[in-house]
């Protein structure tokens, strides 16, 4: 009786009390719900909204990237890039480029500029216009010993098989057509092409493939800077090595007719002379 008498005398408590009742019913009510989901499909639902921002956003980076690029176009340069919309085109241009005496990272933007490039911002640049006509932007750094330098290539595939564009002051270590299973067979139609001054074989490994796509907040299209992060995110990542230490000590040397042909309208201000191998 106590309790009755008390409930009859407090309208607001009773209020409160079915409010309550009403928020337990419903939680038990969603509770059945989300028990009745297998979870696999609600753990899709939950993520979904996260997925479906993430995917505006990375959107949105990558066709600033590009939009920038385009935005500090000429008109002159608007036409010239247009035609730049096949991988071989694209080597055509870097072929008729002056190889660069001096180390200096260029953006894509100012090789345009500037007319000239090295191996490093030539392969930056291919990939930019690679991803212009639909591309993913794709390098790989190809490694030698000590005794030369690095050289990097823009990847693209076409029909599941590689093929890379390239700037370099040695005519061998050019253009690859995409027909090149894996990575690894493309890196080694590298080898024989691969040689100093002094006609050693050089080459001995390579990187994993690196996606600009990682650097569109940089603006790696259009500003010099941007090419540290990717210089120095290429000196981080995997490496692979191609030869044994015995295969090495049975290196033969590039015959001289050969190494004369790969330097064929080099630009000998922009080769790299480490001192020729005692012994």
């Amino acid at each position: 009786m106590t309790g009755s008498a008390t409930w009859s005398r407090h309208p607001a408590k009773r209020s409160e009390a079915r409010r309550s009742y009403q928020n337990t019913s419903r939680r038990r009510e969603k509770i059945a719900i989300l028990v009745a989901i297998p979870l696999p499909l609600l753990l899709t639902v939950c993520q979904l909204p996260d997925r479906i921002t993430d995917m505006a956003n990375r959107q949105k980076r990558v066709l600033s990237a590009v939009e920038h690029f385009d935005a500090a176009l000429t008109r002159a340069e608007k036409q010239l890039i247009a035609r730049l919309n096949m991988p071989n085109r694209i080597q055509h241009f870097l072929d008729g480029l002056p190889y660069g005496s001096e180390t200096i990272y260029r953006s894509p933007l100012r090789v345009l500029h500037e007319q000239t490039c090295q191996c490093f911002d030539g392969a930056v640049f291919a990939s930019a216009m690679l991803h212009r006509v639909g591309y993913p932007a794709v390098i790989l750094n190809l490694l030698p010993n000590h005794r030369d330098d690095d050289h990097v290539l823009a990847l693209f595939r076409q029909n599941g098989h590689w093929g890379a564009i390239a700037k370099s002051n040695f005519a061998g270590l050019r253009f690859r057509e995409p027909i090149y299973r894996n990575l690894r067979e493309l890196v080694m139609s590298y080898f024989e092409h691969y040689y100093n001054v002094h006609r050693e074989k050089t080459l001995r490994g390579y990187t994993r493939q690196l996606y600009l796509s990682a650097f569109d907040g940089f603006q790696w299209m259009t500003r010099d800077d941007a090419l540290d992060r990717i210089a120095e995110q290429l000196d981080r990542i995997r490496r692979f090595s191609l030869l044994t230490a015995s295969m090495i000590k049975l290196l033969s040397p590039v015959d001289k007719r050969s190494s004369e042909a790969g330097l064929l309208g080099a630009n000998t201000a922009g080769l790299s002379r480490h001192p020729r191998k005692k012994g």
